[in-house]
């Protein structure tokens, strides 16, 4: 293995190492109110646009590291989307805005 090579691939899984904290946070917690929807889908847009370059190069790291990313963005919205009602809501059901202005 040439040391570009190697080079790449070990940046590839110390990327992807330090992405999983934060999909496991995600995940965990479902708590994604600190990232705007307008983040995640310029990051999804342009990971999208980003893959017409990626996928011309000869397959390797690059391509593992890009497909990384590809699914940790799409995944973190998907996640967004689906748990941003579940934490606009109070214990009790009601959302937070409406139950602190009937307080």
């Amino acid at each position: 293995m040439n040391l570009p090579l190697l080079a790449g691939a070990l940046s590839t899984i110390l990327f992807a190492l330090s992405y999983l904290p934060m999909l496991h946070k995600a995940a965990r917690t479902k708590d994604l109110s600190s990232y705007s929807l307008s983040n995640i889908t310029i990051t999804n847009v342009g990971n999208v646009v980003y893959s017409l370059y990626v996928f011309s190069l000869p397959l390797g790291p690059i391509w593992v590291l890009h497909t990384f990313y590809l699914e940790a963005s799409a995944l973190m919205l998907v996640w967004f989307l689906r748990y941003r009602a579940t934490h606009s809501l109070s214990p009790t059901g009601t959302p937070f805005a409406e139950q602190e202005a009937n307080s």
